[in-house]
């Protein structure tokens, strides 16, 4: 059953985040990324991502990291691709979808592939393969997201 209700507040995102990162961290091809390479701790960059997504959903919350930083010495560590990128939007727009419809949910999920694209073609230059039969992109029917939160 799909969710009909939109983003609303902090407590909306942290839900939310813990969804998706929950997706990612167990995710084949992205989660040694987060757990491997970055060596994330849920604990302390949940609060640093939902200020993320707050300021950039609701204009209420203050961000003032470098988002670039932490995904270019990712890349350096081992190359992030369109697809590690794809992947990414392919799970973040199934935890959205899973727990939210309205147009702050869409607003969340068309920014989250504006982020992925950005963040692609700054590490790997502006000629950056994005999709097609390159390994790009998946398509988001191909993925099916087991409930996590």
């Amino acid at each position: 059953m799909r969710a009909t209700r939109d983003i609303s507040d902090r407590r909306d995102l942290d839900v939310l985040l813990r969804r998706f990162y929950g997706a990612a961290f167990g995710d084949p091809l992205i989660g040694p990324f987060f757990t491997e390479i970055a060596g994330t701790d849920l604990e302390v960059h949940l609060p640093r991502i939902a200020d993320f997504w707050e300021r950039a959903l609701f204009r209420t919350a203050e961000y003032g990291r470098d988002a670039f930083a932490p995904h270019a010495a990712l890349h350096e560590a081992r190359p992030l691709t369109a697809a590690h990128f794809g992947r990414w939007v392919q799970l973040w727009h199934a935890s959205v979808d899973g727990l939210h419809q309205g147009p702050r949910a869409e607003r969340a999920k068309e920014q989250g592939e504006r982020i992925a694209l950005a963040l692609l073609r700054r590490l790997a230059g502006p000629g950056a393969a994005t999709g097609g039969a390159g390994g790009g992109f998946v398509p988001l029917a191909a993925l099916e997201l087991r409930s996590v939160a």
